[in-house]
């Protein structure tokens, strides 16, 4: 809602206009079109490059001017991501950051930021999330995902943007009653959840190594691009489906004897992304031991999908 709603502010109650996305943002992917169903706006896709950037003549190239023809529609804002979640948490580069902020002060174009796990790319980078947000005109962030909190996102902006956003959320019925006693999670976890996350990010790249250190060419993961607290694992092998690996780490089953019962016993979750790709994410509350664990099972589904080849 906090991007919907950050859309909607932006284009100044001017509907059919257009709002450019990445083509593996989640606005375009995983939020239904709710641009288009409550704003009446279109959105326009560029391509993301692996770390999450445009291509920036691609870009050029899709703006529409601020006085189109009769027949055009205009570009209204642009949207981008960081961290980014289908890309597999990669942090976008400060110097595109820096390049795409002056393009769109140009042509002033207005620039929002889904910063959902923002923080996380702030840890990762070793700057103050001010430092990533800076050519932003507005940003949204998560208070749940990595730093733990139960519920809660925030947008952020002007003022003037900010009071326009309130009776946005109210008539998209977003606004809550008594909302003090989640607020005060979220305040907690901006106090005391921050400077953690580089333990999640520890966790994944730990994770990465032991699959990769496995050597196997059915389940592969690129370590290059494990930045923060998501791992993209690749099933390579016509053989082992998505759901297939999912439900291998997933199941325990008491009456096998052949398997260690510490490996039998660690059921791992994992979520499905695309055909051939599933995900890992870790959170404050995956500890050192679970990680452990985790490993010690993906290892032997990886050794039973190679001794099944």
């Amino acid at each position: 809602m906090g991007n919907l709603v950050a859309m909607m502010a932006h284009i100044k109650n001017q509907r059919g206009c257009e709002v450019i996305v990445g083509d593996k943002s989640h606005i375009l992917l995983w939020e239904q079109s709710g641009a288009a169903q409550f704003a009446g706006l279109q959105m326009r896709e560029v391509r993301n490059l692996p770390d999450g950037s445009f291509d920036m003549s691609e870009l050029k190239d899709k703006c529409r001017p601020s006085n189109p023809c009769d027949y055009e529609s205009y570009t209204s804002l642009i949207c981008i991501e960081n961290t980014h979640n289908y890309l597999g948490g990669v942090v976008v580069p400060l110097e595109w950051l820096d390049q795409l902020g002056k393009f769109a002060k140009e042509k002033d174009i207005p620039l929002h930021m889904d910063g959902a796990r923002i923080f996380n790319a702030a840890v990762h980078l070793g700057v103050p999330v001010s430092r990533i947000s800076e050519h932003c005109d507005s940003v949204t962030f998560c208070l749940s995902k990595g730093l733990g909190a139960p519920i809660g996102a925030v947008l952020l902006g002007n003022k003037m943007f900010i009071e326009k956003c309130r009776r946005i959320r109210k008539s998209l019925g977003g606004s809550m009653r008594q909302a003090g006693i989640v607020a005060a999670a979220g305040v907690y976890a901006l106090d005391n959840c921050v400077e953690r996350l580089a333990v999640d990010h520890w966790h994944a790249k730990k994770i990465g190594n032991a699959i990769h250190q496995m050597a196997s060419p059915d389940v592969t993961v690129n370590l290059e691009k494990v930045d923060t607290n998501i791992l993209i694992v690749k099933l390579n092998n016509s053989k082992i489906s998505s759901p297939d690996f999912y439900n291998m780490l997933l199941k325990v089953d008491n009456e096998d004897d052949n398997i260690p019962s510490e490996i039998n016993l660690t059921s791992v979750r994992i979520s499905y992304l695309y055909k051939g790709c599933v995900r890992l994410v870790l959170h404050k509350d995956i500890s050192e031991k679970d990680v452990d664990m985790a490993i010690e099972k993906i290892k032997y589904v990886i050794g039973k999908i190679k001794s099944s080849n």
